[in-house]
């Protein structure tokens, strides 16, 4: 089977293609009225975007990261991030790969070296943190 690239037609349409149906924000996770988004055209979400100003401006020091492809696209972004100073976490079931053993390196060089550029978790526990957070707030 041969692999697709970038504008090859696929299931949703032309991959990482703007416009095309695989292009879109999942219906789920679909952005408020008002809320930024950020429309990368390269691997990082920091590169030609005004993502790092964003989060600067409300002084974003930590980041959870979730996307395709944990090898890729979602690496890239990591490492930005924590060039700029920015601690990541990478929620492990939230994120995918091509292909599974790419997935799961990506994985492994992110926790390895004791997290030198982020940490991984799973969703379940990222969950617990966030169902703590609302209990404190209450």
């Amino acid at each position: 089977m041969q692999k697709k690239g970038i504008g090859d037609v696929g299931p949703l349409g032309r991959l990482l293609i703007r416009g095309e149906k695989g292009h879109d924000i999942v219906p789920e996770l679909y952005p408020r009225a008002g809320e930024p988004v950020v429309d990368k055209p390269g691997r990082s979400a920091f590169a030609n975007t005004d993502f790092g100003l964003l989060l600067s401006i409300k002084r974003v020091t930590k980041l959870v990261i979730v996307g395709v492809t944990t090898d890729v696209c979602v690496h890239t972004t990591m490492r930005d991030a924590d060039d700029r100073g920015i601690e990541c976490l990478l929620v492990r079931e939230a994120c995918a790969a091509a292909e599974e053993d790419l997935h799961r390196a990506a994985l492994d060089m992110v926790a390895g070296e004791g997290g030198i550029f982020g940490a991984v978790a799973g969703v379940d526990d990222v969950l617990r943190v966030v169902a703590g957070i609302k209990e404190e707030e209450k």
